[in-house]
């Protein structure tokens, strides 16, 4: 047998207030309708079902034996579709009560911490698991579904149509060397007086190692790479240690107190645009609404971190 068009879950809240109520009026009154409205909803129920549901008393409605029975049934139907659509939400990511956020090694120190803080004030019931890992590797992830948001560096190329970016601060490229280096001195580097330096650097799949070849495009000459690694904080170590010379992020300043940032010249500067990204289909989610007006919030109020 199909369900006649004419029954809706709406009508059946309208049918299982009066059942409850007993009275129009206190009806509308309850779900903010007219009464005409709530009438017009009883009466096209009946229609749908294809059989009296009330005795007419005047004005009044009574209701028949069929109305009781019908209610019965109706009451255990909308709250199955109400647990249905919650849990339907919840495994599509949509107001659970966990939020899957993928970030950069970079990030982790000052940026995303700030970020959480923010998060768990405006949501403190919010449990957030937080993924490591490349550019390239994060995206993937969010795409699969296995992220709900991810804080990365973008590039110029226009944005996926299905994917909502929000911008939260610029960060400039530089040139790390370790303390006490020949360098040391140095107010500014200019990249054509290192080709016979050797360097270290992340692997392709990071943004940093993006824009570590775009500046030597700019220069005009590739760079001799000693050696390779999946995560800044080793990188670092090596450029401690003295294996070789790298380019990165300003934002990393403080994460080794023996590697030394300086500038490069102007015709050479590569900067990274960090934001958030998100699916688009998702923007009402209201987690990622409280994680997008906390990445806004830091674009305004600090600076790279």
């Amino acid at each position: 047998m199909q369900i006649d068009e004419q029954i809706t879950f709406r009508k059946l809240e309208v049918f299982l207030s009066f059942i409850e109520l007993g009275n129009m009026a206190r009806v509308a009154e309850a779900l903010d309708q007219s009464t005409v409205s709530v009438h017009r909803a009883l009466h096209s129920l009946e229609e749908g079902l294809r059989c009296p549901l009330f005795r007419r008393d005047g004005r009044k409605l009574i209701p028949l034996a069929a109305a009781y029975v019908f209610a019965e049934h109706a009451r255990r139907s909308v709250a199955e579709c109400t647990v249905g659509i919650q849990k339907a939400r919840e495994a599509a990511g949509f107001g659970a009560a966990r939020l899957r956020i993928g970030t950069l090694y970079s990030l982790t120190v000052r940026t995303i911490p700030r970020l959480l803080i923010g998060l768990k004030t405006r949501r403190s019931e919010l449990d957030v698991d937080l993924t490591m890992g490349s550019n390239r590797d994060l995206l993937h992830k969010l795409e699969d579904g296995r992220l709900d948001a991810i804080v990365i560096a973008v590039d110029e190329a226009p944005l996926h149509p299905e994917l909502l970016m929000v911008p939260m601060f610029t960060d400039e490229i530089l040139f790390a060397a370790p303390l006490h280096s020949p360098y040391a001195a140095s107010r500014m580097i200019d990249l054509r007086d290192l080709q016979d330096e050797s360097f270290v650097s992340l692997s392709d799949d990071f943004a940093t190692y993006r824009d570590f070849s775009r500046a030597f495009e700019l220069a005009g000459f590739k760079p001799r790479i000693a050696m390779r690694v999946g995560d800044i904080f080793s990188l670092m170590n090596l450029v401690s240690g003295g294996v070789g010379y790298s380019l990165l992020p300003g934002r990393v300043a403080d994460f080794n107190p023996q590697v030394q940032l300086i500038p490069i010249v102007k015709p050479y500067v590569v900067t990274q645009r960090i934001a958030l990204l998100l699916p688009r289909n998702r923007e009402r989610d209201p987690n990622l609404l409280a994680l997008m007006a906390e990445c806004r919030m830091f674009k305004r109020n600090s600076s790279p971190g």
